[in-house]
């Protein structure tokens, strides 16, 4: 096949009557560098630096340049804290019980903030901290936080533990007190996500309470001994009337 763009005779007769496109000019590497330039050129220098960086280099700058550094300063500034709205908190922190009261319940409006109160001798204790640093990247607009007991309550007892409080504006939402109430010693990741959306301080994209199964199981096996005793109670009296 013939190249459109060969110096033929043919072909400028076919481009003359448009059968041809125009012939295409080789690109010169000079003329394109040039042009990068020109464009790159084109940009402020502010509008490749940080916030820090534009601070520090204010007297660089003309009163056109600094008008127009105010605007862009204020898009970088919305366009930070959004990215921070967005990914809040991410984390299980640690703070002590002095940090109590304006962590959790002088957290700003509307945040949930969920504390573990607990003790590092208490197995169950650390099976919920692993668990909350986990829920705590998954839902980052929660505010998840932790604390030694003893730093926020004398004497609590170790019964108690572990201790899970929902505080929400100032009241507490819900709260799970020991062993039982957290989910027992074998909690899994998905009982205590449903167990903290059930009170509404995450919302989960589970679609049911992932225990629903075993209890159904234990409702399952209750019933049918209960059967089964109301039957050997039945026949034992049959067998007393005869």
């Amino acid at each position: 096949m013939q190249d459109p763009n060969e110096d033929t005779e043919w072909n400028e007769i076919l481009r003359d009557f448009g059968i041809l496109p125009p012939k295409e000019e080789p690109k010169d590497e000079i003329e394109e560098m040039v042009l990068r330039l020109q464009k790159e050129a084109m940009v402020k220098p502010y509008e490749k630096m940080t916030l820090a960086q534009l601070k520090e280099a204010e007297d660089e700058f003309d009163e056109e340049d600094m008008r127009a550094i105010e605007i862009y300063r204020e898009k970088r500034l919305q366009e930070w804290k959004a990215l921070r709205k967005k990914q809040k908190f991410g984390e299980l922190r640690e703070i002590s019980g002095n940090q109590y009261v304006d962590e959790v319940t002088n957290a700003e409006k509307d945040l949930s903030v969920i504390i573990h109160l607990y003790r590092s001798s208490i197995p169950m204790c650390l099976l919920v901290n692993q668990h909350l640093s986990l829920l705590a990247r998954k839902f980052p607009e929660t505010k998840f936080v932790k604390a030694i007991v003893n730093s926020c309550i004398q004497h609590y007892h170790d019964n108690c533990l572990p201790t899970i409080f929902v505080y929400k504006n100032g009241q507490i939402e819900g709260k799970f007190i020991g062993i039982i109430e957290c989910g027992g010693i074998n909690l899994k990741l998905e009982e205590l996500e449903w167990k903290l959306a059930e009170v509404g301080a995450i919302q989960t994209d589970l679609e049911e309470n992932p225990k629903k199964g075993i209890v159904d199981v234990m409702v399952s096996s209750i019933r049918n001994t209960s059967i089964y005793d109301d039957t050997s109670s039945s026949n034992s009296d049959n067998d007393d009337t005869k």
